[in-house]
Protein backbone atom coordinates (compact mmCIF):
# COMPACT_ATOMS: atom_id res chain seq x y z
CA UNK A 1 0.00 0.00 0.00
CA UNK A 2 1.26 3.82 -0.70
CA UNK A 3 1.96 5.13 2.48
CA UNK A 4 1.37 8.39 0.55
CA UNK A 5 0.99 7.48 -3.38
CA UNK A 6 4.29 5.75 -4.01
CA UNK A 7 3.99 2.42 -6.29
CA UNK A 8 5.52 -1.06 -6.91
CA UNK A 9 6.59 -3.11 -9.55
CA UNK A 10 2.71 -4.42 -9.70
CA UNK A 11 0.96 -1.00 -8.62
CA UNK A 12 0.79 2.01 -10.13
CA UNK A 13 -0.16 5.45 -8.36
CA UNK A 14 -1.66 8.65 -9.47
CA UNK A 15 -1.57 11.80 -6.84
CA UNK A 16 -3.49 15.22 -7.36
CA UNK A 17 -0.85 18.18 -8.38
CA UNK A 18 1.88 19.12 -5.57
CA UNK A 19 3.66 17.00 -2.83
CA UNK A 20 1.01 14.27 -1.49
CA UNK A 21 -0.21 14.43 1.89
CA UNK A 22 0.76 11.29 4.01
CA UNK A 23 -2.39 9.90 4.98
CA UNK A 24 -0.56 8.59 8.76
CA UNK A 25 -0.31 12.07 8.95
CA UNK A 26 -4.18 13.00 8.82
CA UNK A 27 -6.44 15.54 11.07
CA UNK A 28 -8.97 13.00 10.31
CA UNK A 29 -10.35 11.47 13.73
CA UNK A 30 -9.63 8.14 13.88
CA UNK A 31 -10.89 5.03 16.56
CA UNK A 32 -7.16 4.05 16.87
CA UNK A 33 -6.59 6.87 19.17
CA UNK A 34 -8.70 5.49 21.75
CA UNK A 35 -7.42 2.20 21.41
CA UNK A 36 -5.12 0.06 23.62
CA UNK A 37 -1.44 1.26 23.03
CA UNK A 38 1.68 -0.69 21.11
CA UNK A 39 5.13 -0.78 22.71
CA UNK A 40 7.46 2.14 20.84
CA UNK A 41 9.83 -1.11 20.36
CA UNK A 42 7.05 -2.79 18.02
CA UNK A 43 5.97 0.77 16.56
CA UNK A 44 9.38 1.12 15.32
CA UNK A 45 10.14 -2.49 14.01
CA UNK A 46 6.80 -2.37 12.42
CA UNK A 47 7.61 1.18 10.97
CA UNK A 48 11.01 -0.63 9.52
CA UNK A 49 9.09 -3.56 7.71
CA UNK A 50 5.34 -2.38 6.80
CA UNK A 51 4.75 0.51 4.68
CA UNK A 52 0.64 -0.27 5.57
CA UNK A 53 -1.91 -2.48 6.03
CA UNK A 54 -4.81 -4.06 4.99
CA UNK A 55 -6.27 -6.57 6.97
CA UNK A 56 -9.27 -8.66 6.05
CA UNK A 57 -9.15 -9.10 2.15
CA UNK A 58 -12.90 -8.48 0.80
CA UNK A 59 -14.43 -8.52 4.39
CA UNK A 60 -17.71 -7.64 3.25
CA UNK A 61 -18.57 -10.83 0.64
CA UNK A 62 -16.61 -13.94 1.90
CA UNK A 63 -19.87 -14.91 4.51
CA UNK A 64 -21.69 -15.30 1.87
CA UNK A 65 -19.40 -17.07 -0.68
CA UNK A 66 -18.56 -19.63 2.27
CA UNK A 67 -22.05 -19.94 3.91
CA UNK A 68 -24.62 -19.40 1.13
CA UNK A 69 -22.79 -19.62 -2.26
CA UNK A 70 -20.73 -22.91 -1.77
CA UNK A 71 -17.88 -21.39 -3.43
CA UNK A 72 -15.02 -21.37 -0.63
CA UNK A 73 -15.13 -22.92 2.72
CA UNK A 74 -16.72 -24.22 4.53
CA UNK A 75 -19.43 -24.09 1.99
CA UNK A 76 -22.64 -25.02 3.35
CA UNK A 77 -25.22 -22.91 5.97
CA UNK A 78 -27.97 -21.28 6.87
CA UNK A 79 -28.92 -17.34 6.28
CA UNK A 80 -28.60 -17.47 10.06
CA UNK A 81 -24.88 -18.93 10.05
CA UNK A 82 -23.66 -16.16 6.91
CA UNK A 83 -25.21 -13.11 9.11
CA UNK A 84 -23.01 -14.26 12.35
CA UNK A 85 -20.02 -14.75 10.05
CA UNK A 86 -20.51 -11.46 8.23
CA UNK A 87 -21.03 -9.29 11.52
CA UNK A 88 -17.45 -10.92 13.33
CA UNK A 89 -15.83 -10.91 10.23
CA UNK A 90 -16.64 -6.89 9.91
CA UNK A 91 -15.66 -6.39 13.75
CA UNK A 92 -12.57 -8.11 13.40
CA UNK A 93 -11.50 -6.06 10.39
CA UNK A 94 -12.22 -3.29 11.82
CA UNK A 95 -10.65 -3.94 15.19
CA UNK A 96 -7.47 -5.30 13.15
CA UNK A 97 -7.12 -1.78 11.68
CA UNK A 98 -7.41 -0.05 14.98
CA UNK A 99 -4.26 -2.55 16.08
CA UNK A 100 -2.54 -1.79 13.26
CA UNK A 101 -2.80 2.32 13.21
CA UNK A 102 -1.01 1.85 15.80
CA UNK A 103 2.34 0.85 14.27
CA UNK A 104 2.37 4.18 12.58
CA UNK A 105 2.08 3.22 8.84
CA UNK A 106 -1.33 3.86 6.98
CA UNK A 107 -4.50 1.35 7.07
CA UNK A 108 -6.45 0.68 4.46
CA UNK A 109 -9.83 -1.59 4.00
CA UNK A 110 -9.96 -3.74 0.89
CA UNK A 111 -14.44 -4.02 0.00
CA UNK A 112 -15.30 -5.92 -2.72
CA UNK A 113 -17.52 -3.20 -4.66
CA UNK A 114 -19.95 -3.00 -7.80
CA UNK A 115 -22.14 -0.17 -8.80
CA UNK A 116 -25.62 -1.92 -9.21
CA UNK A 117 -27.55 -1.07 -11.61
CA UNK A 118 -31.32 -1.48 -11.84
CA UNK A 119 -32.85 -2.09 -15.63
CA UNK A 120 -36.19 -1.40 -14.83
CA UNK A 121 -38.46 -0.43 -12.38
CA UNK A 122 -39.96 -3.48 -11.51
CA UNK A 123 -40.81 -4.60 -7.54
CA UNK A 124 -38.87 -8.01 -7.69
CA UNK A 125 -35.86 -5.41 -9.29
CA UNK A 126 -36.00 -2.68 -6.92
CA UNK A 127 -36.13 -5.35 -4.16
CA UNK A 128 -33.15 -7.41 -5.36
CA UNK A 129 -30.98 -4.58 -6.15
CA UNK A 130 -31.38 -3.18 -2.45
CA UNK A 131 -30.87 -6.57 -1.08
CA UNK A 132 -27.66 -6.65 -3.55
CA UNK A 133 -26.75 -2.83 -2.08
CA UNK A 134 -27.84 -3.80 1.76
CA UNK A 135 -25.27 -7.08 1.71
CA UNK A 136 -22.31 -5.35 -0.45
CA UNK A 137 -22.27 -1.29 0.44
CA UNK A 138 -24.11 -0.99 4.13
CA UNK A 139 -21.94 -3.11 6.74
CA UNK A 140 -18.51 -1.99 5.76
CA UNK A 141 -19.20 1.86 4.64
CA UNK A 142 -21.89 2.24 7.74
CA UNK A 143 -19.51 1.10 10.36
CA UNK A 144 -16.48 2.93 9.36
CA UNK A 145 -18.88 6.31 9.07
CA UNK A 146 -21.78 5.54 11.61
CA UNK A 147 -19.72 3.61 14.24
CA UNK A 148 -22.73 1.16 13.67
CA UNK A 149 -22.38 -2.19 11.72
CA UNK A 150 -26.12 -2.88 10.26
CA UNK A 151 -25.80 -6.54 9.23
CA UNK A 152 -29.26 -7.94 7.48
CA UNK A 153 -30.93 -10.51 9.77
CA UNK A 154 -28.50 -9.54 12.58
CA UNK A 155 -29.62 -6.74 15.16
CA UNK A 156 -27.11 -3.67 14.64
CA UNK A 157 -24.34 -3.78 16.55
CA UNK A 158 -22.73 0.17 17.89
CA UNK A 159 -19.50 0.03 18.27
CA UNK A 160 -18.34 3.96 18.27
CA UNK A 161 -14.93 2.98 19.27
CA UNK A 162 -14.43 1.00 15.55
CA UNK A 163 -15.64 4.22 13.59
CA UNK A 164 -13.20 5.84 11.19
CA UNK A 165 -10.61 2.60 12.00
CA UNK A 166 -8.98 3.16 8.20
CA UNK A 167 -6.84 5.74 7.12
CA UNK A 168 -8.13 5.32 3.67
CA UNK A 169 -11.17 3.03 2.40
CA UNK A 170 -9.67 0.67 -0.16
CA UNK A 171 -11.62 -1.67 -2.76
CA UNK A 172 -11.72 -4.01 -5.37
CA UNK A 173 -13.12 -3.25 -8.92
CA UNK A 174 -14.46 -5.99 -11.33
CA UNK A 175 -17.45 -4.96 -12.47
CA UNK A 176 -21.16 -4.02 -12.17
CA UNK A 177 -23.79 -6.30 -11.39
CA UNK A 178 -26.91 -5.27 -13.45
CA UNK A 179 -30.52 -6.15 -12.49
CA UNK A 180 -33.20 -6.81 -14.56
CA UNK A 181 -37.05 -8.91 -14.08
CA UNK A 182 -35.48 -9.51 -10.64
CA UNK A 183 -32.34 -11.34 -12.09
CA UNK A 184 -28.66 -11.06 -12.15
CA UNK A 185 -27.32 -10.06 -15.32
CA UNK A 186 -24.36 -8.78 -17.26
CA UNK A 187 -24.04 -5.26 -17.17
CA UNK A 188 -23.46 -3.25 -19.40
CA UNK A 189 -25.56 -5.20 -21.65
CA UNK A 190 -23.45 -6.62 -24.75
CA UNK A 191 -20.15 -6.13 -22.73
CA UNK A 192 -17.21 -9.08 -23.26
CA UNK A 193 -17.69 -12.08 -20.42
CA UNK A 194 -14.59 -12.49 -18.05
CA UNK A 195 -13.70 -16.19 -17.82
CA UNK A 196 -15.75 -15.95 -14.45
CA UNK A 197 -19.15 -14.91 -15.62
CA UNK A 198 -19.00 -11.27 -15.68
CA UNK A 199 -18.95 -8.56 -17.79
CA UNK A 200 -15.94 -6.52 -18.40
CA UNK A 201 -16.56 -2.97 -17.89
CA UNK A 202 -13.49 -0.41 -16.66
CA UNK A 203 -15.79 2.35 -16.93
CA UNK A 204 -17.65 1.32 -13.88
CA UNK A 205 -14.88 2.27 -11.46
CA UNK A 206 -15.94 5.45 -11.52
CA UNK A 207 -19.31 4.83 -10.45
CA UNK A 208 -17.93 3.31 -6.87
CA UNK A 209 -15.14 6.13 -6.67
CA UNK A 210 -17.93 8.61 -7.19
CA UNK A 211 -20.32 7.07 -4.54
CA UNK A 212 -17.58 6.89 -2.32
CA UNK A 213 -16.44 10.51 -2.80
CA UNK A 214 -20.29 11.47 -2.01
CA UNK A 215 -20.78 9.12 0.81
CA UNK A 216 -17.16 9.41 2.46
CA UNK A 217 -16.64 13.05 1.92
CA UNK A 218 -12.88 14.01 3.05
CA UNK A 219 -11.57 10.20 3.35
CA UNK A 220 -8.96 9.10 1.11
CA UNK A 221 -10.08 5.95 -1.64
CA UNK A 222 -7.36 3.37 -2.97
CA UNK A 223 -8.22 1.08 -5.67
CA UNK A 224 -7.24 -1.70 -4.06
CA UNK A 225 -7.38 -4.39 -6.47
CA UNK A 226 -7.76 -3.63 -10.51
CA UNK A 227 -7.64 -6.25 -13.36
CA UNK A 228 -9.45 -9.22 -15.17
CA UNK A 229 -8.65 -12.80 -15.71
CA UNK A 230 -7.80 -13.81 -19.31
CA UNK A 231 -5.35 -15.11 -21.38
CA UNK A 232 -5.43 -12.33 -23.83
CA UNK A 233 -3.02 -10.41 -22.62
CA UNK A 234 -3.83 -7.09 -25.49
CA UNK A 235 -7.18 -7.45 -23.63
CA UNK A 236 -5.77 -6.69 -20.40
CA UNK A 237 -3.65 -4.03 -21.89
CA UNK A 238 -6.68 -2.37 -23.47
CA UNK A 239 -8.54 -2.85 -19.96
CA UNK A 240 -6.41 -1.40 -17.86
CA UNK A 241 -5.49 1.60 -20.55
CA UNK A 242 -9.19 3.19 -19.85
CA UNK A 243 -9.50 2.00 -16.38
CA UNK A 244 -6.48 4.11 -15.37
CA UNK A 245 -7.89 6.65 -17.78
CA UNK A 246 -11.38 6.73 -15.62
CA UNK A 247 -9.52 6.93 -12.08
CA UNK A 248 -7.16 9.92 -13.27
CA UNK A 249 -10.20 11.95 -14.35
CA UNK A 250 -12.06 11.47 -10.82
CA UNK A 251 -8.52 12.39 -9.90
CA UNK A 252 -8.91 15.56 -12.32
CA UNK A 253 -12.34 16.40 -10.81
CA UNK A 254 -11.35 16.35 -7.18
CA UNK A 255 -11.84 13.05 -6.48
CA UNK A 256 -9.16 11.73 -3.39
CA UNK A 257 -7.54 8.54 -5.04
CA UNK A 258 -4.32 7.49 -3.26
CA UNK A 259 -2.59 4.92 -5.32
CA UNK A 260 -4.21 1.79 -7.66
CA UNK A 261 -3.19 -1.44 -6.85
CA UNK A 262 -3.49 -4.34 -10.13
CA UNK A 263 -4.56 -7.75 -9.34
CA UNK A 264 -1.90 -9.15 -9.35
CA UNK A 265 1.38 -9.24 -10.50
CA UNK A 266 1.97 -13.28 -11.27
CA UNK A 267 -0.62 -15.10 -12.30
CA UNK A 268 -1.77 -17.20 -9.22
CA UNK A 269 -3.98 -19.77 -8.07
CA UNK A 270 -7.80 -18.37 -8.41
CA UNK A 271 -9.93 -20.38 -5.84
CA UNK A 272 -11.58 -22.58 -7.29
CA UNK A 273 -10.82 -21.93 -10.95
CA UNK A 274 -7.15 -22.92 -9.95
CA UNK A 275 -4.54 -21.51 -12.80
CA UNK A 276 -6.83 -21.53 -15.27
CA UNK A 277 -7.42 -17.93 -15.26
CA UNK A 278 -4.72 -15.44 -15.40
CA UNK A 279 -5.00 -12.10 -13.53
CA UNK A 280 -1.00 -11.58 -13.88
CA UNK A 281 1.22 -8.72 -15.51
CA UNK A 282 3.84 -11.48 -15.06
CA UNK A 283 3.70 -15.38 -16.14
CA UNK A 284 4.15 -17.99 -13.68
CA UNK A 285 7.76 -18.37 -15.33
CA UNK A 286 8.41 -15.14 -14.38
CA UNK A 287 8.14 -13.67 -17.68
CA UNK A 288 7.02 -10.13 -17.78
CA UNK A 289 3.91 -9.56 -20.25
CA UNK A 290 3.41 -6.28 -22.51
CA UNK A 291 0.17 -5.43 -20.37
CA UNK A 292 2.65 -4.41 -17.11
CA UNK A 293 4.03 -1.27 -19.54
CA UNK A 294 0.73 0.24 -19.77
CA UNK A 295 1.48 0.34 -15.81
CA UNK A 296 5.00 1.40 -15.88
CA UNK A 297 4.01 4.36 -18.23
CA UNK A 298 1.10 5.94 -15.71
CA UNK A 299 3.23 5.51 -12.28
CA UNK A 300 4.35 8.97 -11.43
CA UNK A 301 7.40 8.32 -9.29
CA UNK A 302 7.74 10.63 -6.34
Amino acid sequence: MPASCRGSASTTSRCRSGSPTPVASSSRPTARARGPGTSTSSRRRSALLVAGWQPINEANIYAQLAYRGGIVPPGRGTREDAAAAEESIHLANAAAAVRLGQTGAPVASIFALSPIVAWDDDETTVRRAARIDERMWTPGIGLFRDGVLRVRDRPPVERSDLAGAFDLIGFSYYSAIGVAAGQLVVHPSGAPRSPLGYGIWPDGVRLVLDRLHAELPGTPLLVAELGIGTDDDAERATYLTRALAVIGDAIDRGVDVRGVFHWTSVDNYEWNYGFDVRFGIIDRDRDVKPSAQVLAGDARPQ
